[in-house]
Parts: structure tokens; C-alpha cells; sequence
């Protein structure tokens, strides 16, 4: 009698790891469209923060992010600059 009452346990185990899995791959297929609107913002700020430095740059077009707060951003009109906080704690736009 304790077998079958473990076998029961079991398959609703089974149930419960099945669901807890399915909820992974779902959070991580809806996680895929985040990213890309986090690109999204991420270039819209690094534009503007270069724009307040006074470089030329237009719009940001894309992103490689090195570190946290450190990225290199290309612009439309072809110039690369490494955004960073540096150790003062300012934001500095160095050209590439």
C-alpha cells in the first residue's frame, strides 16, 4: 500500500515539474521581444547622451555593450565612440 502511495506522489511530481517547465520556456520565449526594446532604449539614450556631450553622431544605429555602464555605439554617420562612466563617476564619450 505505501508503493502505490508513492507512486502517486510521484506522477504528481512529475506533473508538477512538467508544468514548472513549461513556465520556464514560456518566461524565456517572452523574454526574447524585452531585449530588443531594451536595444531599442538603450540606443536612444546613448544618442542623447552623446548628443549632450557635443559630439557628432546623429542616431545611434547600434550597441555593443562591453561591461555594465561601458558600451561602444556606432552612429548613422559612421563614427564609433565607447560610452563609460569613468572613475570620477562622470560619463565620457571616447571616439574609436
Amino acid at each position: 500500500m505505501d508503493y502505490r502511495i508513492d507512486r502517486r506522489r510521484r506522477g504528481e511530481m512529475n506533473r508538477r515539474i512538467g508544468t514548472l517547465a513549461s513556465i520556464v520556456l514560456a518566461a524565456s520565449l517572452g523574454a526574447a521581444p524585452s531585449r530588443a526594446a531594451d536595444d531599442v532604449t538603450q540606443a536612444k539614450d546613448l544618442t542623447s547622451v552623446i548628443a549632450l556631450l557635443g559630439l557628432p553622431c546623429g542616431q545611434v544605429k547600434s550597441v555593443v555593450r562591453l561591461g555594465e555602464n561601458d558600451n561602444v555605439a556606432t552612429c548613422e554617420n559612421g563614427m564609433r565612440y565607447r560610452v563609460f562612466i569613468n572613475a570620477e563617476g562622470r560619463v565620457v564619450a571616447q571616439k574609436q
